[in-house]
């Protein structure tokens, strides 16, 4: 009876003993992200004094922020988080401070950015000069922009993404959404 006793002893230490299953931590990743396919509409308003083709998966809805001017809009696009405030201003002899104002904006993001690369738009037909700002790295915003006639009309972009600004999982929503603005950008007429 006894060595029954200790074989049984023995085999369950065995079992125990053997069944333990070692941990390995597996590598962090992150959530596949679907794509909408690029297709464009045109926004226009007899009232406002602007107008670009903005993503058919995107919604304008207007700026309820306290300080709001009239023909401030938000650019939505709900499937990635993200929006792209569009402000506007009259040029009264203040061209130099508003594009000083979208300079200063852009190179706040300087202390968390890698890299802020500077791209000049011109648009002499349609009479659209500008500056585009890329912002590399983990910035709140990674594209801002500003673009104007430079005797009346002044429009700023500035794109955020409502995620922890962590490049290596909001990189390939920046990547889809750069050539939205860029296409909005390119678009953009004066209504006079």
């Amino acid at each position: 009876m006894r060595n029954y006793f200790y074989l049984f002893f023995v085999l369950f230490l065995l079992i125990h003993v053997s069944c333990k299953k070692e941990y390995v931590p597996k590598p962090r990743g992150f959530f596949r992200i679907e794509f909408q396919k690029k297709a464009y509409h045109q926004l226009y308003s007899a009232t406002f004094p602007y107008r670009f083709e903005i993503p058919e998966y995107s919604q304008i809805v207007p700026d309820d922020e306290l300080r709001a001017e009239p023909f401030w809009v938000n650019l939505k696009i709900p499937a990635h988080k993200a929006e792209l405030h569009i402000s506007y201003k009259k040029v009264n002899d203040n061209l130099a401070k508003l594009t000083e104002d979208s300079r200063t904006l852009a190179y706040k993001h300087s202390i968390k950015a890698d890299a802020i690369n500077e791209r000049v738009f011109v648009n002499p037909e349609k009479k659209v000069y500008g500056t585009i700002y890329l912002i590399d790295g983990n910035a709140a915003s990674p594209l801002q922009f500003y673009l104007t006639d430079s005797t009346k009309n002044f429009l700023r972009g500035a794109l955020y993404i409502r995620e922890v600004p962590n490049i290596d999982s909001i990189r390939p929503v920046i990547d889809f959404l750069t050539p939205d603005v860029i296409h909005l950008i390119e678009t953009t007429e004066w209504v006079h």
